[in-house]
């Protein structure tokens, strides 16, 4: 595409120059205007820079560049076609994803150890991403010996009953935050960015507001998110709460210390990946300065291999208290809600059910753990 400058004292002499030299059909593509040099600067001239092109000319050039673009889709078009017509893959062969669970490779390898509805439970658990070696531990809690089969086989009348048997043997509940009357009762909420931590603090913050009518207040470390400090002061208005910003331990005691007159004090801090260990020490520095439960917040989105790798490299840094499962709506493979607990033998407290607040947490106990899994 030709572009063509004029310069001059005149926008429309410009123009005018161009439509002669050029012709009527003109594209204007834009232009710039500049003072010159002048001992008297109320009156120094404006100077014009006009850039215009051909309308002809840049019409055949995006022409001649659209079919370029076609002639490559065309060309990569027949490349896919052939390729699919030289390897044609049955289905079958086809690898099958980490999050599916085929059922016949399922069956082939299960152990010959379960019948009946053990065999049928331990599949619905690997099918909803329980590991298969955590899923046998659980469903042979609530087995007894089959006589006709020789194998283990459900005790119990009904598939939920057997996992609540199972999940009572292998996971403990931590229950609602305890508040203890006449101390100070600190809770910091943990885990890497986007997990919720600031919606579910306010979630649990206004449970203790509203429904306990306790005093309450919230200090937040991450000043470092676009937005944190005002969706967290926006909350803290709502519910009528203080609110207030630190941004290292000295200031945090000392903010701590002037909070004596209420009966929980939530800590909101940044998120941060598990893997920068630099801006993990910066979080434990701040909350070193004084005593406190801290909360993992973990999604339920996640791998467990991911997660576990979470839990271990955050508690190499915090006391974890208990794990709090969040974006559980956001997953049909909720097995992390065993696999965590079992493989990294930390409590559980809540578990977030989306966005609203306060409606949308629940305290975590073996039915709801099973209700998710099983579907209901």
């Amino acid at each position: 595409m030709e572009v063509k400058v004029y310069e001059g004292n005149s926008l429309d002499s410009l123009v005018e120059q161009a439509k002669r030299e050029l012709g009527e059909e003109i594209d204007i593509l834009y232009y710039e205007v500049e003072k010159e040099r002048s001992f008297l600067p109320f009156f120094r001239k404006k100077k014009y820079k006009l850039f215009v092109v051909p309308k002809e000319k840049r019409e055949n050039n995006e022409i001649e560049k659209l079919e370029e673009e076609l002639n490559e889709v065309r060309e990569l078009l027949t490349n896919i076609k052939s390729s699919l017509e030289e390897n044609k893959l049955a289905n079958s062969s086809l690898p099958i994803p980490e999050h599916i669970d085929s059922t016949s490779s399922c069956e082939e390898n299960l152990t010959t150890e379960f019948t009946g509805d053990a065999l049928e439970l331990i599949k619905v658990l690997i099918q909803k991403g329980v590991k298969k070696n955590i899923a046998e531990e659980l469903v042979k809690e609530a087995c007894g010996l089959d006589i006709e089969t020789e194998k283990l086989d459900l005790s119990t009348p009904t598939l939920k009953g057997a996992l609540i048997k199972g999940i009572e043997k292998h996971i403990e509940f931590r229950g609602e935050f305890s508040i203890k009357p006449g101390e100070k009762n600190i809770i910091a909420f943990v885990g890497p960015t986007g997990v919720g931590k600031t919606t579910n603090l306010f979630k649990i913050a206004s449970r203790f507001v509203i429904e306990k009518d306790l005093k309450v207040g919230v200090i937040t470390t991450d000043t470092f998110k676009v937005g944190a400090v005002q969706q967290a002061r926006t909350y803290a208005s709502i519910l009528n709460i203080p609110f207030f910003v630190v941004t290292d331990s000295k200031k945090l005691k000392e903010t701590v210390s002037k909070m004596e007159n209420l009966d929980v004090i939530f800590i909101d801090t940044v998120g941060r990946s598990h893997y920068d260990y630099w801006r993990l020490g910066e979080i434990k520095a701040i909350l070193s300065a004084i005593n406190l439960n801290v909360t993992l917040l973990i999604s339920c989105n996640y791998k467990t291999s991911e997660a576990v790798e979470i839990v271990n490299r955050y508690r190499t840094f915090f006391p974890i208290d208990s794990i709090f499962f969040t974006k559980i709506d956001e997953t049909s493979f909720p097995g992390i809600l065993i696999n965590i607990p079992v493989l990294t033998g930390l409590p559980v407290s809540y578990i977030s059910t989306g966005q609203r607040v306060p409606e949308d947490v629940k305290l975590l106990t073996t039915e709801t753990i099973a209700d998710y899994i099983l579907g209901k």
